[in-house]
């Protein structure tokens, strides 16, 4: 493809050079550009892009991969939108709902992918994720207010680990990663930390879209479960939850004192949501009703 105009993009944490390409027609397109180390990387994320996007999930299309003179390169097709955590807060109570129920939709058919059967044991590797990050939050200068509720929380549900399936999971599922199209439709961007695992633990970031949107959030756990949802999801959530939260803190130190900051606020929320883990259903969870539709044809929750 020939450009005619290559606007850099400066959001996003990721590694990756990100642009805007028009070309000679005037169609726009992301181009990203990672070092050539990660050919293989890139390589297999554009595949499982490909195999994501056949399934009709509404995101970025994978149109074109190469190397060139500045490493790995991928062309796929520009979203006009705005950001969902931008905007969010600018729906009604039901829009918000009804968004958060499309988005958990989405990852259900993204979860429908299985992980490949050479894939590790999911208990052995997630213990031996947390015991790192209990032992590097031990170690951190910078600790919680009652962060130790975290530490305790996964001591005592280890158990639940046992015998979860594994499947694709996007990496990064949350608001942030999420555009609103100008026909109002919700897109998912940003499949660069993709992996393999346990399909409820992708739900980890659902903090950023409870802090940003309630019911956003309440709306992508009851359209993943079809409203049916189990209270072993909640007790593997908080789990998951709690050893995110964790590493979060020695995380941001190298970004500075604000990214701290931001942690620990989070941080504490997520015990005040949570009862200093003692209750796996977070407060955030709206299980009233909501008005789906006209008054004449409502449909509630």
């Amino acid at each position: 493809m020939n450009y005619v105009t290559k606007v850099l993009i400066r959001k996003g944490w990721s590694s990756d050079k990100k642009y805007c390409v028009t070309d000679e027609d005037g169609a726009r397109y992301l181009l990203r550009v990672s070092d050539i180390a990660q050919h293989d990387t890139k390589q297999s994320e554009f595949n499982m892009m490909k195999q994501v996007a056949s399934l009709g999930v509404p995101m970025c299309q994978p149109i074109e991969f190469g190397t060139c003179e500045d490493g790995v390169y991928s062309v796929q097709s520009w979203i006009d939108g705005e950001d969902a955590e931008q905007i969010m807060s600018g729906y009604s109570d039901t829009e918000q709902y009804v968004f958060g129920l499309e988005a958990g939709r989405i990852l259900r058919k993204v979860h429908s992918i299985p992980a490949p059967t050479t894939q590790e044991d999911w208990e052995i590797r997630f213990n031996r994720k947390m015991d790192y990050k209990i032992e590097k939050y031990s170690e951190c200068p910078i600790k919680y207010e009652n962060g130790q509720a975290f530490v305790d929380y996964i001591n005592e549900n280890r158990h639940l680990l046992k015998d979860r399936p594994q499947v694709y999971q996007h990496g990064d599922y949350h608001i942030g990663n999420m555009i609103i199209d100008r026909n109002g439709k919700l897109h998912i961007i940003d499949f660069n930390r993709n992996d393999y695992g346990d399909p409820w633990e992708e739900f980890n970031r659902i903090v950023w879209c409870a802090q940003k949107a309630p019911l956003f959030a309440t709306g992508m756990v009851d359209g993943y479960f079809n409203s049916d949802v189990p209270l072993e999801f909640w007790r593997l959530l908080a789990l998951y939850i709690s050893s995110h939260t964790l590493s979060s803190v020695y995380w941001a130190i190298p970004f500075g004192p604000d990214e701290v900051n931001i942690m620990l606020n989070q941080a504490k929320e997520i015990l005040s949501w949570y009862d200093n883990m003692r209750n796996p259903v977070p407060t955030w969870y709206f299980t009233g009703n909501i008005c789906l539709g006209t008054e004449k044809d409502a449909v509630y929750k």
